[in-house]
């Protein structure tokens, strides 16, 4: 962070904006591994992270001298704790990271394992990604640092990675998954990847308008691992943008919404780009007489802000109790069968917020189309 930031932040007058300049503990030195020697400095440039992830990249320094381009993963490991639970087994000081470096440079897209060791300094799951271990000509690694270089070592060199960390400014994008250690500690057998337990980002996915053909599976792309995009910013048109179209959104079967002309449009305006917790924000359009069907979020929160048309809103009874003096209907919720909601009208303005837990979903009744911007995050 710029330390002209300081006395911006420190203003009584944007005390209330203090949320923008919000400090990360990653610049602390002493949580780089390096630092134990006072013989190390690091220049941070990037630093970028979603959900349980920390990805930072930079340059190391030996005595003043140019050592090094380096790529630091943190990963607290939530996710994978669970999935091995259900395996039987914990995970304990070392795990795997998949990595897959994507730089401007096409021709040194790369990907590779690497092992990363828990620390308790930053309560994570960490290693350093060097471009070399070799010092400069006529100098030498301290003492206190070698213990941690070389292969499956808290600061190591990945070969295949090398084309693209020589240029770290143009290392664009990250794609990341974990999987346990590769053998059970304490006793010792070996975990293979199709036995072992895997944090690929909730089997990700994403939506790109490859076709027009409603709900067609050629528009949805299983990247199935996390993305830490070290872009700083985009200026995006939605009409530039073309929607996917979805038959039948949220609905069972037996839905008696159901018909061959429901058909709802969605533009995924920023996805995997996103970093925290969010997963999507994007434009949903309901024509006339067509409906989002009602389904219950687990794990996730939405909002919706209608920004055109007019239509109706559907929440549980209950969710919200200052909607108890709306109309009551009953509606069937995609896999769970029917329960009562509040009939809602809305319009641009209105919200529509659900937490986890929480029962939604939406009609256009009128003759206009109803449109309206959304944001979905893991509640983790």
């Amino acid at each position: 962070m710029d330390p002209k930031l300081n006395e911006i932040e420190t203003s009584p007058w944007n005390e209330i904006f203090k949320v923008v300049f919000f400090p990360d503990r990653i610049y602390h030195a002493q949580y780089l591994n390096a630092t134990r020697s006072s013989r190390y400095r690091y220049n941070v440039q990037e630093v970028r992270s979603y959900i349980d992830i920390i990805v930072i990249k930079g340059e190391v320094y030996l005595d003043g001298q140019f050592l090094s381009n380096f790529l630091r993963l943190e990963y607290k490991s939530s996710r994978l704790v669970e999935q091995a639970r259900e395996k039987l087994r914990f995970v304990k000081k070392q795990l795997i990271a998949w990595v897959k470096v994507l730089p401007e440079n096409e021709a040194n897209t790369a990907e590779g394992r690497v092992k990363l060791y828990y620390c308790p300094w930053t309560d994570a799951f960490q290693v350093e990604i060097w471009e070399t271990l070799e010092p400069p000509e006529n100098s030498y690694h301290d003492f206190q640092i070698l213990d941690q270089m070389g292969y499956n070592r808290p600061i190591t060199c990945l070969r295949e990675l090398k084309p693209a960390l020589r240029d770290i400014k143009g290392l664009k994008r990250v794609e990341l998954a974990f999987r346990e250690n590769d053998r059970n500690i304490p006793a010792g057998y070996q975990i293979t990847d199709t036995d072992a337990a895997w944090d690929n980002a909730y089997l990700r996915s994403h939506q790109e308008p490859r076709t027009q053909d409603p709900s067609s599976p050629q528009n949805t792309i299983d990247d199935q691992n996390y993305l830490i995009d070290f872009q700083r910013g985009w200026f995006l048109q939605t009409p530039d943008i073309l929607p996917v179209r979805y038959r039948n959104a949220m609905m069972d079967d037996s839905n008696p919404d159901r018909n061959p002309d429901n058909i709802i449009e969605m533009r995924w305006i920023v996805q995997r780009e996103l970093g925290g917790s969010m997963v999507f924000f994007h434009e949903v359009t309901i024509p006339p007489g067509t409906v989002e069907g009602t389904h219950q979020h687990i794990g996730t929160e939405e909002l919706y802000y209608i920004t055109q048309g007019e239509g109706i809103a559907y929440m549980r009874v209950g969710d919200d109790p200052a909607t108890d003096s709306f109309p009551t209907v009953t509606r069937d919720v995609m896999g769970l069968g029917e329960y009562e909601f509040k009939e809602l009208p809305v319009k641009p303005g209105s919200v529509i917020f659900t937490k986890s837990g929480g029962m939604h979903g939406i009609r256009n009744p009128g003759t206009e189309p109803l449109k309206f911007v959304a944001f979905l995050y893991h509640t983790t």
